[in-house]
């Protein structure tokens, strides 16, 4: 898989309690279900909110995988990377 770098573009992200992750992601018109998670890093504990502590999450999808940011300073989701495919 050949994940496209962005600028990091704003997301909607719905998440679902019964399994603990994203289940849909939604930017820039397009709309993207999650089918699971592949890798998590959270950073939120180890730095000063001050200093843009994040949650990674490459997340599966149908059509491939994607790159999705959480950013505890501005309490904002953001897509960063994008598989070809997704």
């Amino acid at each position: 898989m050949a994940h496209i770098a962005t600028s990091r573009i704003p997301a909607r992200v719905e998440w679902d309690r019964a399994t603990d992750r994203p289940s849909l992601v939604r930017w820039g018109g397009r709309v993207m279900r999650v089918t699971g998670l592949a890798a998590v890093r959270d950073e939120r504990h180890a730095y000063p909110p001050e200093r843009g502590p994040r949650l990674t999450m490459v997340v599966e999808t149908p059509t491939g995988s994607a790159t999705l940011v959480f950013d505890a300073s501005s309490k904002r989701w953001y897509v960063q990377t994008v598989d070809r495919a997704a």
